[in-house]
């Protein structure tokens, strides 16, 4: 693996991005902490100018992880997470690190356990409701 952390540009919703950076501000862990740097490095569009292949809150993520595996879950707010339904909190190391990727886009994020991975984004789907809108 490179020695220098892949960063590709994110983009987030300004809806989204209001609150998502209050709830990192008012955590205090790690994870929190790397949402926060997220949300200040994001570009910020209006609600309707963010493409549908971006990550966002309730989106669907299909990603392949550095040891090869394939992973598909959906993003959500803390109070919604559940590791076993396949619903990751925004506020995991890896939440944090999906959040505002396209597909196709790589990024080097940091385990609980201090050591350094890489995720690929292959797919990102929407709610139902959200494509309707």
């Amino acid at each position: 693996m490179s020695s220098r952390p892949l960063r590709p540009r994110i983009i987030v919703a300004a809806n989204e991005h209001q609150k998502l950076f209050e709830l990192a501000a008012g955590a205090s862990h790690a994870a929190a902490e790397s949402l926060l740097t997220e949300m200040e490095r994001a570009r910020v569009v209006p609600e309707g100018k963010l493409p549908s292949d971006v990550v966002r809150m309730g989106s669907r993520v299909h990603y392949r992880t550095d040891r090869d595996t394939s992973v598909e879950v959906t993003l959500v707010y803390p109070r919604d997470a559940d590791i076993s339904g396949g619903r990751v909190s925004v506020l995991t190391p890896i939440g944090a690190a999906l959040i505002g990727l396209r597909a196709g886009q790589s990024i080097t994020w940091e385990a609980r356990d201090g050591r350094h991975h890489v995720l690929t984004v292959l797919s990102v789907s929407q709610p139902a409701e959200r494509l309707e809108a």
